[in-house]
């Protein structure tokens, strides 16, 4: 039983960062309330696919490598940050406009489950900070030579967590109540989220 404690204690750890706002959220909660049931729970799954792929990186040595070449780790943190900030601007300037560049995943009409699946998974691997995030927490958390089932939980477990919750935020803001409150409101929601992830990309790129 006391192998397991790692795993609940990292699982616990994970499901309270998952739950912390950020730019995944806004992205699957906005694809939720202007696009299909269909379309947010795919933004859900790429959400969590990115995940899985920064807490694989982690485990197979990214975070050390961020950390010995501090050049590479401010040069992905830049990049994810001026991708968020573009994400921003072009919210901003297309809210409430019903040709609204995919910056979220909305595009003129429908958009397809590709561009959406596409669209969040860029948001998720434009933040490297979740990679540093995943290595110290494994290194506080794990043992120093896990065996390969463990791991194999572990990777379960980011996925799980992910997509879980990313799925509840899905079916919550595609139910219609949340669908009309967003239509009445539209413009400033989308000034104000495009606001958020514009600042989020600049504390991301700036942040030293």
């Amino acid at each position: 039983m006391e192998i397991l404690y790692p795993l609940i204690g990292f699982a616990l750890v994970h499901l309270l960062a998952v739950a912390s706002p950020g730019p995944t959220f806004l992205v699957v909660a906005r694809t939720a309330a202007t696009g299909s049931r269909a379309a947010a729970l795919v933004a859900a799954l790429a959400v969590g696919i990115g995940a899985l792929v920064w807490a694989t990186a982690a485990l197979f040595g990214l975070q050390a490598l961020l950390v010995r070449f501090e050049w590479l780790y401010l040069t992905l943190r830049i990049a994810g940050g001026l991708y968020l900030v573009y994400l921003g601007i072009q919210l901003v300037r297309h809210a409430g406009k019903g040709d609204a560049v995919a910056a979220v995943a909305a595009t003129s009409g429908t958009p397809s489950l590709a561009r959406v699946f596409r669209e969040a998974l860029m948001v998720q691997l434009s933040n490297p900070k979740v990679a540093v995030f995943f290595g110290s927490v494994f290194l506080t958390l794990l043992p120093a030579a896990a065996p390969a089932w463990m791991v194999a939980a572990v990777l379960a477990i980011v996925f799980v967590n992910e997509c879980g919750w990313f799925t509840l935020v899905a079916l919550l803001f595609s139910g219609n109540t949340v669908r009309a409150a967003y239509r009445r409101a539209r413009v400033w929601i989308e000034r104000l989220t495009g606001g958020v992830l514009t600042a989020l990309g600049l504390r991301l790129a700036l942040d030293r």
